[in-house]
């Protein structure tokens, strides 16, 4: 079962990335380091396999950066 924007929203908001606004149901977030990712759809509404993706690498490069 796809988890929802608003899941992916709050995983990327622990980790550190800011929500820079967006327009319509786009949102950009923004990293301290330099890492940008843009995700689109409502908070109720299903991930696509490749948002999940690009959240989950985005996290990563946090991650690696940290250590």
């Amino acid at each position: 079962m796809p988890r929802k924007i608003r899941q992916l929203i709050a995983d990327l908001e622990k980790a550190g990335f800011v929500n820079q606004g967006g327009k319509g149901s786009h949102r950009k977030f923004k990293h301290r380091n330099g890492a940008q990712l843009t995700l689109s759809g409502g908070p109720g509404e299903d991930a696509h396999y490749y948002q999940e993706k690009d959240v989950r690498n985005a996290l990563e490069l946090t991650r690696e950066e940290s250590l």
